[in-house]
């Protein structure tokens, strides 16, 4: 969509008062914005009430062409929640992944500030667009008339949107003479593509290309199909399905006309005995042709069969939505008192192959009546006294997800349920009942009477609820007008196909129920919850290793790839183990009157596909046996290797050279021939050899020729592929230095993948492998020396996964690692012991989405007792010049600090870095209890310090964060970021302004000294230590981690506790060389607060940094930029400001030259 201007703002002004915010007695709030006509909607923004702590940090969107029948809008996931606002003034736009078109939205808090209220503003983007639409009644058409006889296309193109409350209906039908037809029929809620070119006839066995799901949900669907010859892309929505036509033709011959809406002949031979479509179509187009357009002004190509009109005038059935499985409940009264008995009808859908419908309790009392779904079945049992019941099931399955129609009716001495127009079932009665109280709907009131217990609550839709023939306003029940509820959704059923697309893999068959799906891997050879997991080994190499004898299995070469399990031989006999795949002509074949204009062919059919074999003989090595005689001639013969290319070189020697093994080993017949077989001899000759050339195996095609002469023939045995070994078994990597680490390319692992290898180590703990993205990651390692831990984001938050040994596992001995996630679990084991489990959330994010670099490696981040003491030494000439320092610092405010760091941690509260000095003075930067950072300066003894938040978001998310730190003189700026790049710098005031601060300790880890006088909440914070990553630690000039590990004697640092390099850092390098770009955090205002939170032990583990800051050559540019500010002083502030901050974005990037190596700083 070129435009994205506003559509509609609701209070979008962040200066004047305003906003939306409901009674707090409102029990589902939500706020509906009109827009007036239909837009196409590409945005939306929010933001917090003015001038109040009211905002929704999280809600759902709904869109409605009509403002009564509602659908929940879902990210490309499946996700249906939106972030929403932190603070009052940020605004935080959404862009549609896939935009609307509707008229009305309606914003539904989920979660707000727990400190507030509700507040919205909100603003909509989008454009309008042109729309031609045609109502269609089940009974009418639209013809669209050729202008000959018939069409024939090569390529078509056919696009359409459709709206319906029928599961079924013909959209589009057309027919040729020949046998070439296209059907785009609605079916069962599902779109079915029927398209033959050429076949002979019509046959009762065609099979359709189905797409989509729950299409009669009435609101707009999109539908396009592009052909062209026998290739075919049908997409419906965003769900696109790419096949070949059957038939033999390239192009759809179509007689007469094609029809839209319906067949208005079904007696025609080769159609469909289908119902018409019964529904809106808009924007009809086939190829180019605005049908629609042509049809609203009567143009003679179109003809209109029954009542078409030209506006969308369908009935909206407004639905409610049974959320809970154990709590959800619709309670209504009895319309008006029914004499001689009662009746109920309505309507469902659902998934769940259990659940309780209705319950009402009847007169002469005690009895009961209930309707539920039991094994996918309607079941109506009575209860009456002394336990007695009567049962009766009616209806096919119910638990389809389509929409069903139930009657329930008591007179006469009987109660009748019909379901469907079926056929009915009744329980025959003593006497006559009458309903008692209200009617339970989806299940019961806490306080119902002999109701709780029976069946699970229902969960799925229901509308149209008609008792004793008058229908139930349910519209009037949300507004708490009429009977009662609870865990209900009104106006919008909620249903979604967790099927769609189908997330089993290989093949498996997909079910569902109303929150969660399930996989049958039954037949696939997989196992697992999405049936990734191969049931087979993946080398005859593996099977040895784990005990078994030569025989006859199935492998999986790829493991849990695409490719499927393939049966071999195993040959476990000899020293090395091979893997024998046999062809369809492994005995010799003797060849005669072959000639080279008819030669005879050979093509060889493996037990394996051709891209198993690819596998198969990638991973391994092969061999190849080849031999052929000949009497009385020499014939003219080559083979084809596995890609149909001919190969002229026999067995034993090298690719590319027509000779063979009797050539290099000097041994031929005839020494003026380089193949026995080419010496015109009257006895019998072989050449014997074994192809090897793994690029070229196995053989798929012989040819021979030249045999048609008297006397001549030649006879050829080709031997079955053999291949020994397997690459990924015996495969090892060694790390010998703490910085040593291998790459990959981004793991391809957006829906699922598994990791496994075996490793052995000393270490007590470090990264195995680590992958990151912009936001999501994934994360092996051995967290300490016993356990093992897996870990990763796929946009939910971080999930982390642990397994503990009884044993410590860095004791150099070989252990065992696999972990797998998929869309419905995540899985670690270690060794034997018992697998650790992670259920994936139900309407969680899916995709695993990565793009740097797959890191392989060992390497050791902080432990609770790590820590870096790093004492800046001061100058001799400055110490002398401290007097005329100081009093130049006291009249210039250009005094300065540039701190950076990069940090990856899960622990809250934490110490990340301090600065302190011998006078009192100190600089902290922290992790708050909530995960927030917090830069602490008290540059002043005897005032508060100055306390900043850049940031309210949790930045202990095991995530890489960067932060920036720039002080000159009172003005701070300040940036926070997941990569370091892409967030603008914030710009805060200190309370008073400082000068130079002196002598400094720079403190990194875990403080046990020099914290004294450091205020309780940063005491606190350092009491936890810190467990992590740090990289790219850099106070002004100084690196101090890089002089820690490259300079472990300098008197300089001192090390506590285990301390080793990461790669944490150099991934967020990798972003950028790569040109990636982050998304960066919000910025938000900051507060300062002083909290007084006393910690009894504190054990921070730091580095002590002694020095000056304010070396003579830094006066001597504070003098002169005096100087420089007297002769400018006519200059306005703001324009200081501004060159302020261009000096330190400069500043910052004539820095970068201290990290020269990337290695050193990551620890």
């Amino acid at each position: 969509i070129a435009c994205v201007r506003p559509s509609a703002c609701i209070f979008c002004s962040s200066s004047g008062a305003g906003g939306w915010s409901p009674m707090v007695t409102d029990q589902e709030p939500w706020l509906q914005v009109d827009l007036r006509e239909q837009m196409e909607v590409t945005a939306v923004a929010t933001q917090g009430r003015y001038d109040s702590w009211d905002w929704v940090s999280s809600y759902l969107l709904l869109y409605s062409d009509t403002g009564r029948a509602w659908k929940q809008y879902r990210h490309e996931d499946g996700v249906g929640r939106f972030v929403g606002n932190g603070n009052l003034e940020s605004v935080v736009q959404n862009k549609l992944s896939h935009p609307v078109r509707t008229r009305f939205l309606r914003f539904v808090p989920l979660d707000w500030n727990p400190s507030g209220w509700m507040g919205l503003r909100v603003e909509v983007y989008g454009c309008s667009y042109k729309s031609y639409v045609a109502d269609f009644d089940g009974r009418s058409s639209l013809l669209y008339r050729f202008n000959q006889k018939s069409m024939s296309t090569v390529k078509d193109v056919i696009s359409l949107r459709f709206k319906s409350h029928q599961a079924e209906g013909v959209l589009l039908h057309g027919e040729g003479q020949r046998g070439d037809y296209i059907t785009l029929e609605l079916h069962r809620g599902r779109l079915d593509l029927y398209l033959n070119l050429g076949e002979a006839r019509f046959s009762s066995h065609r099979v359709p290309v189905t797409v989509g799901s729950l299409l009669d949900d009435q609101h707009w669907h999109s539908v396009h199909i592009e052909r062209f010859n026998k290739q075919v892309n049908l997409t419906v929505d965003s769900y696109t399905q790419r096949f070949q036509t059957k038939g033999e033709g390239h192009s759809l011959e179509v007689d007469y006309e094609l029809s839209f809406g319906g067949i208005p002949l079904p007696g025609k031979p080769g159609t469909f005995l289908r119902k018409n479509f019964n529904g809106c179509m808009e924007n009809l187009y086939y190829n180019g042709i605005n049908v629609i357009d042509l049809a609203k002004r009567r143009k003679p190509q179109i003809h209109s069969v029954g009542n078409v009109t030209f506006s969308c005038s369908q009935p909206q059935l407004v639905a409610c939505t049974f959320v809970s499985s154990s709590s959800s409940f619709l309670s209504l009264p009895s319309a008006s008192p029914a004499v001689g008995g009662f009746s109920v009808r309505f309507q469902f859908r659902t998934w769940n192959p259990e659940g309780l419908l209705l319950s009402v309790q009847l007169n002469p009392d005690p009895q009961q009546l209930r309707l539920q779904i039991s094994n996918s079945w309607l079941r109506l049992t009575l209860h009456s006294s002394g336990r007695q019941k009567s049962e009766v099931s009616a209806g096919r399955r119910v638990s389809d997800g389509l929409w069903h129609s139930v009657s329930l009716d008591a007179r006469d001495l009987q109660i009748t349920l019909t379901v469907d127009n079926e056929p009915s079932s009744t329980i025959e009665l003593w006497e006559q009942v009458q309903s008692r109280g209200s009617f339970y709907f989806g299940g019961c009131a806490a306080t119902a009477p002999d109701c709780q217990g029976f069946a699970p609550a229902f969960q799925g839709c229901m509308r149209l609820i008609f008792i004793n023939s008058q229908l139930m306003n349910l519209s009037h029940v949300q507004q708490g007008l009429l009977g009662n509820y609870n865990e209900l959704q009104f106006d919008t059923c909620n249903i979604k196909d967790r099927c769609l697309p189908n997330l089993c893999e290989h093949g498996a068959r997909c079910s569902q129920m109303w929150s969660s799906f399930s996989c049958d891997c039954s037949g696939t050879g997989y196992a697992g919850a999405t049936c990734h997991n191969s049931i087979y080994e993946s080398s005859c190499e593996a099977y040895k290793l784990s005990g078994s004898s030569s025989g006859f299995y199935f492998i999986d070469p790829d493991g849990s790839g695409p490719l499927g399990p393939t049966q071999v031989y195993c040959n476990m006999t000899e020293k090395k183990v091979w893997t024998v795949l046999s062809h369809n002509s492994t005995a010799p074949v003797t060849v005669q009157t072959s000639s080279l204009q008819k030669p005879h062919v050979m093509i060889f059919n493996y037990s394996a596909s051709a891209k198993q074999l690819r596998a198969i003989v990638s991973g391994s090595e092969q061999r190849k046996i080849l031999s052929c005689g000949t009497y009385y001639g020499s014939p003219l013969s080559w083979w084809l290797d596995r890609e149909g290319e001919k190969r002229s070189y026999w067995g034993g020697f090298l690719p590319g050279v027509q000779q063979c093994s009797c050539s290099l080993e000097e041994n031929c017949i005839d020494m003026n021939y380089f193949c026995n077989c080419d010496a015109d001899t009257d006895t019998w000759a072989n050449d014997t050899g074994v192809l090897s050339y793994k690029d070229h195996l196995p053989v798929s095609q012989i040819v021979i020729g030249d045999t048609d002469r008297m006397g001549s023939q030649a006879v050829y045995h080709i031997g079955p592929l053999r291949c020994y070994g397997d690459r990924s078994i015996w495969n090892a990597a060694s790390f010998y230095q703490e910085s040593s680490y291998l790459y990959f390319p981004t793991l391809q692992a957006e829906l699922a993948s598994d990791i496994s290898f075996y490793f052995k180590t000393s270490a007590p703990s470090g990264v195995f492998l680590e992958n990151q993205g912009l936001k999501d990651f994934i994360r092996v390692e051995l967290s300490s020396p016993s356990v093992v831990t897996f870990s990763f984001d796929v946009g939910n938050g971080a999930a982390v996964l642990s397994v503990k040994s009884h044993v410590p596992l860095n004791d150099r001995q070989w252990h065992y690692v696999r972990a797998e996630r998929n869309a419905k679990e995540a899985s670690v084991q270690v060794d034997q012991l018992p697998l650790r489990f992670l259920e994936a959330p139900a309407d969680g994010h899916l995709r695993l989405r990565l793009s740097s670099q797959l890191f392989v490696e060992v390497s050791v981040s902080f432990d609770r007792e790590s820590s870096v003491t790093y004492t800046f030494q001061e100058p001799f000439s400055v110490m002398q010049n401290r007097s005329s320092q100081a009093s130049t610092s006291s009249t210039d405010s250009r005094a300065r600090e540039d701190v950076a760091l990069s940090f990856v941690t899960s622990q809250r509260p934490a110490m990340l870095l301090t600065v302190s000095t011998f006078s009192q003075q100190y600089i902290a930067v922290i992790l708050a209890t909530n995960g927030s950072v917090q830069i602490w300066y008290h540059l002043q003894t005897g005032k508060k310090p100055d306390v900043f938040t850049p940031t309210p978001s949790n930045l202990a998310d095991g995530r890489l964060h960067r932060i920036r730190i720039h002080r000159v003189g009172k003005n701070l700026y300040v940036q926070v970021s997941n990569t370091g790049t892409g967030s603008p710098f914030l710009l805060l005031k200190l309370g008073v302004e400082f000068g130079c601060v002196q002598k400094h300790f720079s403190l990194l880890g875990c403080v046990f000294v020099g914290m004294e006088n450091f205020d309780e909440e940063v005491i606190q914070g350092a009491s936890k230590g810190f467990i992590g990553c740090l990289s790219s630690v850099q106070f002004n000039h100084v690196a101090p981690l890089k002089v820690a590990l490259t300079n472990r004697g300098s008197s300089l640092v001192t090390v506590r506790g285990p301390l080793v390099q990461s790669n944490c850092g150099a991934l967020a390098e990798s972003h950028t060389l790569q040109g990636k770009t982050s998304t960066s955090m919000t910025l938000m205002i900051c507060l300062l607060r002083l909290t007084n939170t006393r910690a009894d032990c504190f054990c921070v583990v730091t580095a002590v940094v002694f020095i000056t800051v304010c070396a003579l050559a830094v006066v001597i540019r504070l003098v002169y930029q005096q100087r420089r500010a007297q002769r400018s002083s006519g200059s306005i502030k703001e324009e200081h400001r501004h060159s302020m901050y261009t000096d330190y974005r400069t500043e910052l990037h004539l820095h970068n030259p201290v990290r020269d190596s990337v290695k050193e700083y990551y620890i």
